[in-house]
């Protein structure tokens, strides 16, 4: 597992060199190499479309590269954005504040559920700590913005400047990891309460109400859900105002690891990198993702829907259809490394499958049905 951070870029990071949240406007995959993805597909010795969706998982992944027929991703990478949030002290999550940098630990040491699952699809695991309470390992704080959050249903998160440099540091954590050869990248998070601050971004972003977005976090009971629910209510009367505005939406309700988890998603599309988003909290950072860069969701598919209310809502709004339903509700990333492999796999067949030229399987007399309309992951019958 590697810990490593640019000295040179968090310094800069942390002496507020980069202090604009701005974002070019993102360039697209390509949809030409999408179309003869698409094409390549009905040359497979298959019936046309019959492989479903990994047909569009494929063509999304070679409009990514940029090449036809695509490769395997050759260093998926995993970054998991540690912070802990003011709001844990109000009763919201099953577990105490201290877990989080007790896990950070364990990601460290390789035992936590993302270093197994990333270990059998073939990633690596590196962790950030953004605002963690308490100290942790030098080797991943090196961009640490500050010590927890504001708890957000009575005071801000963060100052604005707090704010940028977040965006800031994960701006430049998704450059490192881009120059340093990853080929898909995945956020993962770490941090008791998150899903809080989560829930409140999906909720102020889709115009939803607080009891059809609160779910049940970690595996709160029926009165930690009411304190959850309350905080979540009185959180989104502050973010209203700001919804407009991501920097200020952030500043006001999310918390600096999801800020940094925004500005790595944003700059990964810059980058033309593709994404495998995760949960709730990840996909949060999201929707602010694509506010900042617009056009940024065409370099992202969803690895999974969580059990979080919120998750789907937040889904549905950004046209992205789940790779898996496991049921899962973990975070660090565990959805997204689980649904590697089945991306992997449709990018081997498209790459290895043999046509029927190739194979000698003749064509001749046979009645396939109507080409299939392509799939597009970035859109689903409910988006809006």
């Amino acid at each position: 597992m590697s810990t490593e951070a640019n000295s040179t870029s968090s310094a800069a990071v942390s002496s507020g060199a980069v202090s604009s949240a701005e974002f070019e406007p993102v360039t697209p995959p390509d949809r030409d190499v999408r179309a003869l993805a698409d094409a390549r597909q009905l040359d497979l010795t298959k019936p046309a479309g019959s492989l479903g969706r990994l047909e569009a998982l494929a063509g999304w992944a070679s409009a990514c590269q940029g090449v036809c027929p695509p490769h395997a991703f050759a260093r998926p990478r995993v970054v998991v954005f540690a912070g802990d949030h003011g709001i844990a002290r109000n009763g919201v999550s099953a577990y105490p504040p201290e877990v989080t940098a007790q896990m950070v630990a364990n990601f460290l040491g390789g035992g936590a559920a993302v270093n197994v699952l990333a270990e059998v699809a073939g990633a690596s695991v590196r962790v950030v700590d953004i605002a963690v309470e308490v100290d942790t390992d030098p080797a991943v704080s090196n961009y640490k913005v500050r010590r927890s959050s504001g708890s957000i249903d009575r005071e801000d998160a963060m100052t604005h400047e707090e704010t940028l440099q977040a965006i800031a540091a994960g701006r430049a954590i998704a450059d490192e990891e881009i120059d340093g050869g990853a080929d898909l990248l995945i956020a993962g998070d770490m941090g008791i309460g998150n899903t809080t601050p989560a829930t409140v971004l999906i909720a102020a972003l889709t115009d939803t109400e607080p009891v059809a977005a609160v779910g049940r976090g970690t595996g709160i009971d029926d009165a930690g859900w009411i304190r959850k629910t309350a905080a979540i209510r009185d959180a989104l009367r502050r973010a209203r105002p700001h919804v407009r505005d991501t920097v200020a939406l952030l500043r006001t309700v999310s918390g600096a690891d999801l800020a940094a988890m925004a500005g790595f998603l944003a700059q990964a599309a810059s980058r033309r990198t593709p994404v495998i988003l995760d949960g709730v909290v990840v996909t949060a950072a999201a929707m602010a993702a694509d506010e900042l860069a617009f056009g940024a969701r065409e370099w992202w598919v969803a690895g999974h829907r969580s059990t979080e209310p919120a998750h789907t809502i937040a889904l549905t709004r950004m046209g992205l259809t789940p790779i898996v339903e496991f049921d899962m509700r973990l975070g660090e990333g565990s959805g997204a490394v689980t649904a590697l492999p089945i991306l992997q796999g449709a990018v081997a067949v498209l790459a290895k499958m043999a046509t029927f030229s190739e194979a000698g399987v003749s064509t001749e007399g046979s009645k396939q049905a109507d080409e299939p309309e392509a799939i597009d992951l970035t859109k689903t019958d409910t988006a809006d």
